[in-house]
């Protein structure tokens, strides 16, 4: 990315464009911030910021002279508040090919009394409903919308749409914006969680068995990775012991203890029977 300082601005082709107007060429330096357009003197009557990376259209000095400004394939979210401010005699804006979410993000342009041509082409927001009567209510001045021409039927529904209390209620359901993040606002502190004491007494058993740097290395690569030295080994342990605990499990399931009994009885009362039967036959 590049900053948009004074030199590149000096550096910049300037030239007198097809409509006769004196224009600045800023496209495709991948500028990220607009900045420093005082050094542009207030000379030129468009401004081409094409093919760029900026996200928010705000940071204009002063320009009388501006007309045109043509801020197509950046990565515009947000527009600035106060623009008519800074841009008294903004005429066209070309936003084609940008990252405006929402039709409230669009609420700034209301107050640019000059502006009668805006391309959002190839912006989410024109997805939204109403979004082209929202425009026209919002902007009555407007001209061409998205290189088509208003007409007078357009004009008479989005009056009709938004008038009175109810009309005014439907502008302000549907005008919603994209949550933006605010400096300090809203911020929670991330609860750290640190080793656990078992993970520690590991940490301090594997660099004390340490036998070689090659092996201090690769605890350290361990540990950069989250890994903790000894954990896997508990862990296979727990799982052998569990293990054996459902072995020893299964077996008494299968074994009930007192069958296992039964039949040791059983077993000792037929040796008795035979050992008297044999000492009987011998007798006689």
């Amino acid at each position: 990315m590049v900053k948009l300082t004074a030199e590149l601005i000096e550096q910049a082709a300037q030239y007198t464009n097809p409509v006769r107007d004196r224009e600045l060429d800023l496209r495709g330096y991948k500028i990220p911030v607009l900045e420093n357009l005082g050094a542009t003197l207030d000379q030129f009557d468009t401004i081409d910021f094409s093919e760029n990376e900026i996200r928010k259209l705000d940071g204009f000095p002063l320009l009388k002279r501006l007309k045109t400004l043509m801020m197509n394939n950046n990565r515009i979210c947000r527009i600035g508040e106060n623009l008519e401010q800074s841009l008294p005699n903004l005429k066209e804006l070309v936003l084609t090919s940008n990252n405006i979410q929402e039709l409230g993000d669009l609420d700034p342009l209301s107050t640019v009394k000059s502006l009668t041509l805006l391309s959002l082409l190839r912006n989410p927001v024109t997805n939204k409903k109403h979004y082209r009567l929202y425009v026209i209510n919002k902007i009555p001045q407007i001209c061409v919308l998205d290189f088509q021409k208003v007409k007078l039927k357009e004009r008479q529904e989005a009056e009709k749409m938004f008038k009175g209390k109810q009309g005014a209620q439907l502008a302000k359901d549907i005008a919603k914006r994209t949550k933006t993040f605010t400096p300090g606002a809203g911020l929670q502190p991330e609860k750290k969680m640190g080793p656990s004491a078992a993970d520690v007494e590991a940490i301090k058993n594997a660099i004390a068995n340490a036998t070689s740097l090659a092996e201090v290395e690769r605890l350290k690569g361990l540990l950069q990775s989250g890994q903790i030295p000894g954990r896997e080994m508990r862990s296979d342990a727990a799982n052998m012991a569990e293990e054996e605990e459902d072995i020893q499990e299964g077996m008494l399931e299968s074994f009930p203890m007192y069958d296992m009994h039964g039949m040791g009885e059983e077993g000792d009362n037929g040796e008795d029977d035979n050992m008297q039967e044999d000492m009987h036959v011998n007798g006689s």
